[in-house]
């Protein structure tokens, strides 16, 4: 039964085909073959253009400076004598992983919530008498502005970083976090990504 079915279906379709193609030649077929080959290599040519255009695009944007992105910025900061209750509240106010230590306006340490989970609440501190100096992470490194977006990244990866100030002439400009810069190049691309896709329409 099923048999015959497929057999109908194929007289069926054949009856219903266009006189013009029937009388297709085997030159009109390889004509119509071609063609659809040429259109097939073109369309494989555009993608692999974009698909370099794209990743061309984002090695470039690694070497955009960090100034040029985070540069007015604040900076949430304390004074060294500043107690570990109080960093840990303006850190939950300001919605931040870091703060700069201070002193006199020149950067001497950083106290991230590393520091507050591995040495106050690990070490068994008491926080409203321990000092941030006491436990922060001292002459923490430090990377210029014209630092490329790349070099940060790659520092943060390297030296398992989350947290680098940007300092130009001794004072803290920036800081920038290993979020920050993700969501970055996140948002970069996925930007590059809709221009290309807006063009491909085009």
């Amino acid at each position: 039964m099923r048999k015959l079915l497929c057999k109908s279906g194929i007289g069926i379709s054949l009856a219903l085909l266009p006189s013009a193609a029937c009388a297709a030649t085997q030159e009109d077929l390889l004509g119509i073959l071609l063609g659809q080959i040429q259109m097939y290599v073109l369309v494989a040519f555009v993608i692999i253009v974009i698909i370099g255009v794209y990743f061309m695009r984002s090695r470039d944007k690694r070497q955009t400076p960090l100034n040029q992105i985070f540069e007015s910025r604040p900076i949430h900061s304390v004074e060294p004598d500043a107690s570990i209750t109080e960093c840990v509240r303006l850190m939950t106010v300001g919605k931040i992983g870091a703060l700069m230590v201070m002193d006199s306006g020149r950067l001497i340490g950083i106290f991230t919530e590393r520091d507050a989970l591995n040495k106050v609440l690990a070490g068994n501190l008491d926080p409203g008498c321990t000092k941030v100096s006491e436990v922060m992470t001292k002459d923490p490194y430090c990377i210029g502005p014209a630092t490329t977006v790349g070099n940060a990244m790659q520092l943060i990866t390297e030296r398992r970083f989350r947290h680098l100030p940007i300092v130009a002439d001794g004072r803290v400009i920036a800081v920038v976090s290993s979020g920050d810069l993700t969501r970055w190049l996140v948002k970069d691309q996925l930007e590059e990504v809709q221009e290309l896709v807006n063009l491909a329409v085009r």
